[in-house]
């Protein structure tokens, strides 16, 4: 699953990448990770481009979690209405993955 967004989106009072990546690993989701683009735009916005002298930058992020179909479906389930009333727009994306290597490294003693 993949959920498109904006840096500065905001779940509550939790910036949203965030909030889906604590929840997915709360729902036992396999794997999540979060990328920053560098340029951008959605339907309703213009483009967003990353300047190395801006602070405080608004630009596309991609979320990404891999699990089961089951799973990923449960967990889009669980946070949708969430997603449904963000002021801004976003996008979410389920696709069907072909795993070719799943290999398990030693776990960490942190959190």
């Amino acid at each position: 699953m993949r959920v498109y967004a904006s840096t500065t989106d905001r779940l509550g009072s939790q910036l949203l990448y965030e909030a889906i990546v604590y929840r997915a690993r709360e729902e036992g989701i396999s794997g999540a990770t979060v990328y920053r683009g560098v340029m951008g735009y959605g339907l309703s916005s213009h483009i967003h481009t990353s300047k190395f002298w801006e602070l405080t930058e608004k630009l596309p992020v991609v979320i990404e979690m891999i699990d089961r179909t089951e799973k990923i479906e449960e967990f889009y389930n669980l946070i949708s209405s969430g997603l449904s009333d963000l002021p801004k727009g976003c996008l979410v994306t389920i696709s069907p993955t072909e795993v070719k290597l799943h290999k398990f490294g030693e776990k960490s003693r942190q959190n």
